[in-house]
Formats: structure tokens, sequence, C-alpha cells
């Protein structure tokens, strides 16, 4: 690794001293720190029996790491448990207007929102699917789509399946010109990524903790903007979302002003101490840092695969990358295990091969497994 920074930080990750890992696309590798932060809330539980004036203000510490991550405010935070509970409580309170009655979402998302996207058809909502051009997301495919009754474009900033990246201010600029708000799903970028929700213009950011961001599951995020905060009451809530969550009030609703008012109950604390860590991890080195480490060794990757003819099947034109491909396989269940098998640790989605970088892996493990994939080429299509 050519950055001494990025060197010393793949020290603190211990199963790469035992694996080569290239799976941070569904769970990120386990950092000292992280076991360390688990340590330590145990630790605290054990000591002070039931700090939770401390817990809350774990929760608000971690509320801020992420703000300052996408540059946000916390107030513009929530804290939730899983993208799905995020997405949930924010779509369960928009207002709902005959005359914007219709939900943009594409063919490329995680099943999670168009699950929830769906089930808002029983509210009276339109779902309408934008596809894929060739893999991609094209500004110009939204074109004809969305336009004065759209009441909502969600779309991924990386696709689970094939590792695409959207051109994300081309749909913003589409929607802002209709007056529709954008939620953009970043599960499979944030950490990798460098996300700066204003620049982008996103109105709505939904992501969680347990891939690039190095923590752990049952932890996620939400970002709503500031002036769209009080517009939406959530009917999916709870204690945790009230203006004064010590009130005690079974008699009344009252959501926080912020973006409090998505969460719902009792936070997830343990998650959030290993959510902590993981993204100060993150910000010791610097997101921008990562992102261009991780393109030189997807670059590495895919000309290396296309030199021994097989196929890249994450579409070239999808570029800026993130920090996912996928590689077509004639049989991706027996490669994913023949892989496992010298160490190298990867995952599959629609009969592919999916390898996800990130500023841990070294050019070395790049060239390892690809060694590895030249020995199984009968695997791959």
């Amino acid at each position: 690794m050519s950055d001494p920074m990025l060197t010393e930080w793949r020290s603190r990750f211990p199963i790469l001293a035992r694996k080569t890992y290239f799976n941070s696309c569904s769970q990120g590798a386990q950092s000292d720190a992280a076991a360390q932060a688990y340590r330590r809330f145990l630790q605290d539980w054990d000591e002070k029996g039931s700090p939770w004036e401390y817990w809350i203000e774990q929760e608000e510490a971690v509320r801020t790491a992420f703000s300052r991550l996408i540059g946000a405010t916390s107030d513009e935070i929530a804290v939730t448990t899983s993208v799905s509970a995020g997405v949930s409580s924010l779509i369960g309170g928009f207002p709902l207007d005959p005359a914007r009655n219709r939900i943009v979402t594409t063919d490329l998302e995680f099943p999670t929102i168009g699950q929830i996207m769906h089930a808002q058809e029983r509210r009276g909502l339109e779902v309408v699917h934008v596809p894929a051009e060739d893999g991609v997301l094209r500004p110009e495919s939204f074109a004809g789509v969305i336009d004065e009754r759209t009441a909502l474009v969600a779309v991924t900033h990386v696709c689970y399946r094939n590792g695409a990246r959207s051109d994300v201010e081309g749909i913003v600029a589409l929607a802002r010109a209709a007056g529709a708000p954008v939620l953009l799903d970043s599960y499979q970028a944030i950490g990798a990524v460098d996300i700066d929700v204003k620049r982008l213009g996103v109105d709505f950011l939904v992501t969680g903790a347990l891939k690039y961001l190095l923590g752990s599951a049952g932890l996620g995020f939400l970002y709503c903007r500031s002036d769209l905060i009080e517009e939406i009451v959530p009917t999916a809530t709870g204690w945790f979302a009230d203006e004064d969550v010590f009130a005690m009030d079974v008699g009344d609703y009252s959501p926080s002003t912020t973006a409090r008012r998505f969460q719902t109950g009792t936070p997830p604390i343990p998650a959030i101490y290993a959510g902590l860590a993981g993204i100060e991890m993150i910000r010791d080195v610097g997101v921008a840092t990562i992102e261009r480490h991780i393109a030189g060794l997807t670059s590495a990757l895919i000309a290396g695969v296309e030199e021994m003819a097989a196929r890249v099947v994450t579409p070239s034109s999808a570029k800026p990358r993130g920090p996912m491909v996928a590689i077509a396989a004639a049989d991706v269940d027996v490669l994913v295990d023949r892989l496992g098998s010298e160490g190298i640790v990867t995952s599959s989605r629609d009969g592919n091969l999916r390898v996800s970088c990130h500023g841990y892996n070294s050019q070395e493990d790049v060239a390892r497994l690809l060694d590895a994939l030249r020995r199984n080429r009968d695997l791959l299509a």
C-alpha cells in the first residue's frame, strides 16, 4: 500500500492477517476499535448498571459524528436501527396530496426501498420504476417520468447488484425542476464515497453502519433537510421521537422539531458504540483518501479480469465508480466457495461475483484475487 496512513490502518483489522477480505459490500471487516467499543459497552453496563444519561450522550455523539461525515447538521439526523426503520418512518409521515401521488423509484434499488414504496399503494400512491440502461441509471431515463405529479424520487447511490454508481446530481436536477424531493440510499457508498448532502442537493439520505462505515448491524441513519422536517409527521413513531423524550405523556403525540422525530423506540446502544468507533476510524483517514485508494484498486481489478477475457458486469460507463465490482460467473456459488477455500472472502448477487474494496485492501490483495481467478477461469463467464 503506497499510503503510509492506510498501511497502518490496515493493521487494525485482525482478519486481514488470515484472509483476503473483499466483502465490505455485505459486512465491513471488524476493526480493533469496533471490538474494543463492544467491550467498553459491556464494561460500562457492568460497572455503572444503567447509565442512561451517558448512553444518550453516546447517541448524540454518533448523531453529530455522522452529520459531519455528510456535511449536515446534527438536527438533520435521525439515529435508527436500520434503513427500513428510517424509510418507513419517513414515508409513513408523507402528507397525501392527490395532485402529487406518484413515487418514482428504479429497478436497481435494494428490496427494502421497493417494498416500502409499494406498501404506499394502499394509501393511494402510485409507484413507477425507471429501468436501468445497460445497468446504469441515466438522468435522461427519468426525464419522462418525473413531473408535477411526483411526490418523491427514491434512487440508489451505488447499486448493490452490479456496483453501478448513479449520476445523483443529474437526477436531482430533474427532480428539482419538477418540485419533487429526492431520497438517496447510500448504504453501498457511505464510508467509501465522499458525500456532501448539500453539494448533491438530496433532500433525504438513508444508510447504515455495517458495511463501509465499519460498524455492526443494528445502526442506521436518516438525513432530512432541515426545512422539510416539520412538514412530515410520522405515524410510525416511538418515545424517542417525542419533543420531550422523558415527558412520559401517554395522552399526547408531540414529535421533535428535529429529525429525531423519525426515530422510534430505545436506541440501539451497543451498535452505537461500534458505529461511533467506525466513523472515527473513517474520519481519521478521510473519506476522500479512501475513495482515491479504492479507485486504484478497482481499476487494477477490472484490468486484470479483462486481460483474462472474463466479463466485468459493473458498467464501464458508471464513472466515477463505487467500491464494488461485479464479475460474471458461470457458477458463482462454486466460485465463492473455491475462493473461500483459498482464504479470499467474496460474495454474490444475480449469479455474479461481488468484489468490494475498502481502504484496508491493497494492490497485493487484488493480485492475490486475480491469481485465484486465473486458476478458476472455468468458473468465470
